[in-house]
């Protein structure tokens, strides 16, 4: 028996559905103002809802000169930050950037943020693909 030309188009649009579904979605995402400063941390959530784990190697922002994500650990009562070059988050796993541990630390703002501003932040992952986030700018308190 020979398959039917519309059963294989079907089954090739939902193959391609299935591909172009994100790996990664994303939530609660913020920059905290910094006034005077010419740097920002942005948090976010991560959750995976794949069947396999979703690597992020790498953040860019149209308004920031670099952007990388950053932890943050307290050794011996002095707090220090590294980056963090590899972002994994395993299959159904959720992920938290947030304040006193994983960031994304925009570097050379292009200009002072602004509390209510919209922030693009772009997530690049492991194998070409991309997340495209908007975070909202929040007061320091």
């Amino acid at each position: 028996m020979r398959p039917r030309p519309a059963l294989l188009a079907c089954l090739v649009l939902l193959g391609a559905a299935r591909a172009a579904a994100p790996v990664l979605t994303v939530q609660d995402a913020w920059v905290r103002v910094t006034p005077g400063a010419d740097v920002a941390a942005a948090y976010l959530t991560l959750h995976n809802p794949g069947p396999s784990a979703a690597v992020v190697v790498g953040v860019r922002s149209s308004v920031a000169g670099h952007a990388m994500i950053h932890e943050t650990s307290l050794r011996d009562g002095v707090s220090a930050m590294r980056p963090h070059e590899r972002l994994t988050v395993a299959a159904g796993a959720t992920v938290a950037l947030a304040p006193g541990g994983l960031h994304v630390m925009l570097g050379m703002l292009a200009h002072p943020l602004s509390v209510g501003e919209h922030v693009p932040l772009e997530l690049l992952l492991e194998g070409g693909a991309t997340i495209a986030v908007s975070a909202v700018v929040r007061p320091l308190g």
